[in-house]
């Protein structure tokens, strides 16, 4: 069972930088697809960033320019750095982990229990 622990939120004023964690429980010889999405009060789930095993990346059009994803292997970490926030950008962050592999025990999507992020303009 992967698990992943969000990390970073908080309350900023808008223009301001928040730098988001997700420390993942990663398992032997599996290789492991991260993003991060998020969810405003009243409105579904939507995309924000990811970054595959390899190293690419991908950004909502909201993000781009702004957002920077990355990620740390040997800390077992993906982080998001955020800059320029907006309060449109207040939401709850989840990072969502897709696990492959050719090994019996590699495969699922994960889900953390997600981070607050609030903007005030």
């Amino acid at each position: 069972q992967v698990q992943l622990v969000e990390s970073g939120g908080g309350s900023v004023q808008a223009g301001g930088s928040l730098r988001l964690s997700c420390a993942a429980s990663i398992r032997l010889s599996c290789t492991n697809d991260m993003s991060w999405y998020r969810q405003a009060p009243g409105k579904e789930r939507e995309f924000v960033s990811a970054i595959d095993s390899g190293g690419g990346t991908s950004y909502a059009d909201s993000g781009k320019g702004r957002f920077t994803i990355y990620r740390d292997n040997a800390k077992n970490t993906v982080y998001l750095q955020i800059n320029s926030l907006k309060a449109e950008d207040t939401a709850m962050y989840y990072c969502k982990d897709v696990e492959r592999g050719a090994n019996s025990w590699c495969g699922g999507t994960y889900w953390g229990q997600g981070t607050q992020v609030n903007v005030s303009s």
